[in-house]
């Protein structure tokens, strides 16, 4: 008997890390408009259509992802396909989300004279429309279930104004502090049901292990004395960014400028090319590395330095979220951590609603033709659930039309 029940194990989990792959490849070539837009897609796949997690499991992800350095949405992706399928499934995550917004900037590269017209321009403006669909439809869904009742509704309001007025990353990290000790003194929530808790397959030993490398790797490249543009320097200057940043995207750009363009390893132009570049395509800002690798003039094939780059960029973040998950897991089984829990929840609302007007509402809606189009979008999504694929498509067309 234990034969056969061992074999369809093994079958559903193939069937899940596949899964896990595919659904982060289909993300990875549709998910524009940058890390804020990112969550919106993935709560989309992930929550509404597929239900790995739970709303407040994905919220309580988001959450965790806000307080550490690295690239937050790859690490919410990455966290995702680790409570799905395990080690394989964040892997998995990771490889699909990334890969395809990697190819596709070496391709856009070499196309950028041809997509610097009026029609190329007005294509990547269309996709600034669809991010504006997107966050808002998840915002207004995250509202209901995360937000039910007035107190909750006036923390994310809170939160939202604090953000607007003052937008760093230190301010996000303690407005979701803060969210948590108001929900620890004003929300009375049933404990947290196992449902809703993160579970994952190790334990505290393994994520001190996994904290322990993080500050082993971080000490031996800082400590690197080699001169020159070598694979170790690639490495060092790459893990400090993505160790030292918090909030990612555009904030992780003057550390890769200092390290590469002040230290004389590539031109100011060849920066801004690939900065250019790497804004328009779906998938992780951080993909930029990749770029920046390859055009490091090394001696090596392009390929390695920029597989180096690439790995020791997110590397931090994804040693820093495995650690922080066994940690989360033990602490949010008792009565007080699910007050302060529905109050980071209620606080993501608040985040998220802000990023929704600045920035992007503010970079994408330019007249009331973008206004239109951008309802429509909402709309087809938030009353008919259509596809965002098809959203993309369908967007990006009528900003191309309304243009020429």
């Amino acid at each position: 008997m234990d034969a056969p029940v061992k074999q369809n194990r093994i079958v559903d989990s193939h069937h899940h890390l596949m899964g896990v792959f595919l659904t982060f490849l289909k993300l990875g070539c549709t998910s524009f408009g940058g890390p804020i837009a990112h969550v919106g897609y993935f709560r989309k796949e992930v929550v509404e259509r597929q239900a790995w997690v739970t709303e407040s499991q994905f919220s309580q992800l988001f959450a965790i992802c806000q307080f550490l350095p690295g690239p937050s949405s790859s690490q919410l992706g990455f966290s995702l396909g680790m409570v799905r399928s395990g080690w394989k499934g964040a892997l998995a995550a990771f490889t699909a989300f990334t890969l395809p917004s990697v190819a596709l900037l070496m391709v856009f590269v070499a196309m950028l004279p041809a997509l610097s017209g009026p029609t190329g321009q007005a294509a990547i403006h269309g996709l600034k429309l669809v991010a504006c669909a997107v966050v808002a439809d998840a915002v207004m869904r995250m509202v209901t279930k995360l937000c039910p009742d007035i107190t909750r509704r006036v923390m994310a309001i809170a939160a939202a104004g604090i953000l607007l007025f003052v937008g760093s990353a230190w301010v996000q990290l303690a407005v979701v502090v803060g969210g948590a000790l108001s929900g620890l003194l004003w929300c009375e929530v049933a404990q947290t049901t196992t449902e809703n808790r993160i579970q994952v397959a190790y334990g505290k030993r393994t994520s001190a292990w996994l904290f322990g490398i993080f500050l082993a790797l971080l000490a031996a490249l800082t400590l690197n004395t080699s001169s020159g543009i070598g694979l170790v320097s690639i490495a060092e200057a790459f893990y400090q960014a993505g160790a030292l940043v918090f909030g990612g995207g555009h904030v992780v750009l003057p550390l890769l400028q200092e390290s590469v363009v002040s230290s004389g390893w590539i031109s100011e132009a060849s920066f801004l090319s690939g900065y250019g570049a790497a804004q328009a395509l779906p998938g992780p800002m951080f993909s930029f590395s990749a770029y920046l690798g390859a055009v490091i003039p090394t001696g090596y094939a392009n390929w390695l330095p920029a597989l180096v780059a690439l790995t020791f960029m997110f590397m931090p973040g994804f040693l820093l979220i495995s650690a922080a998950l066994p940690v989360w897991q033990s602490i949010s089984r008792s009565k007080r951590a699910a007050n302060a829990i529905a109050g980071v929840n209620a606080t993501v609302v608040g985040i998220l609603a802000a990023a929704l007007y600045d920035p992007i509402i503010t970079s994408g809606i330019e007249s009331a033709t973008d206004a239109g189009i951008a309802l429509i979008g909402f709309g087809l999504l938030a009353r008919w659930r259509v596809s965002p694929v098809v959203i993309v498509i369908l967007t990006v067309l009528a900003s191309i039309t309304f243009a020429s």
